[in-house]
Order: C-alpha cells, then sequence, then structure tokens
C-alpha cells in the first residue's frame, strides 16, 4: 500500500501534536518532582545531618549519654553473639592472641557485650569511625597491651576496608598501618615505662631490674607526637618489678628493690611519676597542634595460684559480675592514679592551651573478665608450660574498648559543637 506525500505529512503533524500534549502534562510533573528532591535534599543536609560528623544522637539523647557513666556496669550476654569479626574474617590477627587457632575450644566469651548500667553503649561502626577519622593519625602509646588494643580495632576495621602495613621496626614493636581509601593511620608507638628506661645487664644477660629517669622521658614515643591527631596513652604492667628512680644523676627513689639507704615505694608510686611527667610534656608541646590525649586505665591480669613464671593459669570461661570483683584492689589504685592525673592534665591544659585529655576507662569492665585471656592457648612453642593471663583472646573482650573509644569520642566532638 502507498501513502502520498500529503497523507505522511499529515500523520507527522499528529504525531508532533501528541507528543507536545504528552509532554504538557509530564513535564511540569517532572520539575515539580526534581524540585521536591531538591528541597529534600537541602532540609536533611542542613537540618538533619550534623554539621560535627561525631554526633551522630539527636541533641536530647547526647545530653543523656553525656551524663551516662558508660564505664560502671555489667556483662550482659548476647544470643547471636557479640563479636565483629572471627579469627578467620581478620588478615591481621596476631598468632599469639589467635586463640581459635591455638586451640581452645570454649567460645561462649565472646558472646557477651559490655553494658553501662544507665544507657545503652551502641556497638563499633567501623564505616562510620573510617569516615569520621578521614585523613587522620591514631597513635597507639604503651605497651604490649596497648598494641594488643591496637590490633583488636585493626581487626575490626579490616572488616570493612583492608589495611596496609607500612611499617615495621626491626624489633616489630613501633608499627604504622594505614587505609588508603580513607587515609586513616594506626600507628604503634612502643615504651615500656613513657620515661627513659634502661635494664641493668650483668655479664651480657638481662637482670630484670631497670633505671627510670623521672626527668626524661623515652624519645621513641615523643619525638612523633607533632605528627599526630589522636593519642590512646596507656603504661602499668612493666612497674612491677624492681625499679631504681632516677632525678638527674641521682637515685630519689626505688620499687621492690629492698635498699635500707633508699626510699622504697609500690608500683603505683612511679607510674604516677611517670605520667605526671608524660602529661606535662603533652600539655607544654607547642608543636603538638589540636592533639587530644585519650588516657586507657589499667587493664588487669588475672592469674590464680601463681603468676607467670611460677604456674599461674586463668582457665574461666565466663564473666564474673559486678559483686564479684574487689574495688579496694591494687589494680583498683592504679587505675584511681591515671585518672587522678589524667584530670590534673586535662585541667591545666584546658585552661592554657584548650589542650584536651579524656578517659577510656576500662578497669572495672575487665577486672569481670578473667575469662578472656589466651591462657595456655597462645602459640609460644618457646615458653610451654607458661600461660599468657595478662593480654587478651581476639576476638574477645578487648573489642569493647573500641565501642569504648567511639562514644568517649563523640563526646570530645561534642564539647566542640
Amino acid at each position: 500500500m502507498r501513502f502520498s506525500n500529503a497523507h505522511l505529512a499529515k500523520k507527522s503533524n499528529h504525531n508532533r501534536n501528541l507528543q507536545r500534549e504528552r509532554w504538557s502534562w509530564f513535564g511540569p510533573l517532572l520539575w515539580s518532582f526534581l524540585g521536591m528532591t531538591a528541597i529534600v535534599t537541602f532540609f536533611i543536609f542542613f537540618f538533619i545531618t550534623p554539621r560535627n560528623p561525631f554526633l551522630v544522637l539527636g541533641p536530647k539523647l547526647l545530653k543523656e549519654k553525656q551524663r551516662c557513666n558508660l564505664f560502671k556496669g555489667h556483662w550482659v550476654e548476647e544470643a547471636r553473639g557479640a563479636g565483629m569479626y572471627t579469627n578467620w574474617s581478620c588478615p591481621t590477627i596476631p598468632e599469639s592472641k589467635n586463640c581459635f587457632k591455638q586451640g581452645r575450644k570454649d567460645m561462649d566469651f565472646v558472646n557477651w557485650r559490655w553494658k553501662p548500667d544507665e544507657c545503652e553503649l551502641p556497638r563499633f561502626d567501623p564505616t562510620a569511625f573510617l569516615h569520621l577519622l578521614r585523613g587522620k593519625k591514631l597513635a597507639f602509646i604503651g605497651d604490649s597491651v596497648s598494641r594488643n588494643h591496637m590490633e583488636s580495632l585493626l581487626c575490626i576495621l579490616s572488616q570493612v576496608e583492608t589495611p596496609q602495613d607500612v611499617y615495621k621496626d626491626s624489633d616489630d614493636r613501633f608499627r604504622r598501618w594505614y587505609f588508603p581509601k580513607t587515609e586513616l593511620a594506626l600507628i604503634m608507638l612502643w615504651t615500656k615505662f613513657l620515661v627513659a628506661g634502661k635494664e641493668r645487664v650483668v655479664n651480657g644477660t638481662g637482670t630484670g631490674v631497670f633505671d627510670l629517669q623521672l626527668d626524661k622521658l623515652d624519645d621513641g614515643w615523643i619525638r612523633h607526637l607533632p605528627d599526630i591527631d589522636y593519642v590512646i596513652i596507656s603504661s602499668g604492667h612493666w612497674f612491677f618489678r624492681p625499679l631504681y628512680l632516677h632525678e638527674g644523676t641521682n637515685i630519689v627513689d626505688c620499687v621492690y628493690c629492698n635498699d635500707p639507704n633508699i626510699t622504697t615505694h609500690n608500683p603505683d608510686f612511679a607510674l604516677k611519676m611517670a605520667l605526671r611527667v608524660a602529661f606535662k610534656y603533652i600539655n607544654d608541646c607547642k608543636s603538638c597542634g589540636k592533639l587530644v590525649t585519650f588516657v586507657r586505665t589499667f587493664s588487669p591480669a588475672h592469674f590464680e595460684d601463681g603468676i607467670w613464671n611460677t604456674g599461674g593459669y586463668c582457665n574461666r570461661t565466663s564473666p564474673l559480675s559486678a559483686k564479684e570483683i574487689d574495688l579496694e584492689s591494687f589494680d583498683w589504685k592504679l587505675r584511681d592514679i591515671q585518672l587522678e592525673e589524667m584530670e590534673k592534665a586535662n585541667r591545666e591544659g584546658e585552661t592554657m592551651i584548650g589542650r584536651r585529655f579524656m578517659a577510656i576507662d576500662v578497669t572495672m569492665a575487665m577486672m569481670m573478665r578473667g575469662d578472656g585471656h589466651p591462657g595456655e592457648f597462645w602459640g609460644n612453642k618457646w615458653m610451654r608450660g607458661y600461660n599468657d593471663c595478662v593480654h587478651w583472646c581476639m576476638p574477645g573482650p578487648i573489642d569493647a574498648w573500641s565501642d569504648l573509644l567511639m562514644a568517649v569520642m563523640r563526646k570530645e566532638a561534642a564539647m566542640d559543637s
């Protein structure tokens, strides 16, 4: 069938008119939709999204969280499990903390979460944490328990972004991990005492006796401070040994030295002096910018029937209740000293230069968790028969430290809003 040119032109005009009629009602509808979308987006961005990214809670709820004591509470069982990773899903888990790989069979110890008495503690959100600390440097300053904390946080964060191992010193004590997508660096700055310390050596063998210089800090960590945004500082376990405390060239005090000519103190005295010197240095550091210092309180060991080299063990399989822990213990005394020195430093820092110190008070929570240590399951073939009741299994109760860290960071951010 053939159509004339006039017929085809008439049909073409009809189609164009039909398209105009369709657009006459669809076009305004489309523009109305786009306009409403823009208004809603503007409202969400300016009125709902917090200006400070740490402020993810509403004002009323945030005030309630600030009043709540996050560090006084108890452990509650999670039927679905409380772990944020497994010993298989974390590519960076150290062998000595991988308790399941080393033969531990009971698994219930990972199925508990820390519950403050007065509020709920939000679980750690690794995606939000990486976003909030984008481009920042977070350093852990302390001993191997501080390293344990960094390794726990590293495992949690690795579930959403794979970190790069960018630095390790010859002794594997100073470490740096980098998250390339968010440009966050986690740094381990190893120090036994915070202050300068040196072990006495006899015939080439360490004696276990140390000389501490109370007027000089360990340069291994202080030289890095100007390049860091946040530090988590902790210390304690190395002070439980014979120590000679020096000021200048003079021995002024000692710990466990049994020397009749020198005043002898308990470990808490030496720890207090070391913290005081360290915190003063941080406050006096003119090149440290807006450095924020978190003080992680003492993490207790749980040796029973001895200590590490006399057959002490830790084979519990469930937490203690709050009523079963001793708040008159020496562990608690160390915690009190840490908080006292931190509060003094915070008052001085805020008054002088606006520098802030805040506590991550884990002592009560961890006093209840004698079930969370590697014990015999730490894989050290050179020290068979010795139990590790100082460090923490991964996954395990140490992962709650990151829940507390993020909650405290939110409080810190709220102070600046």
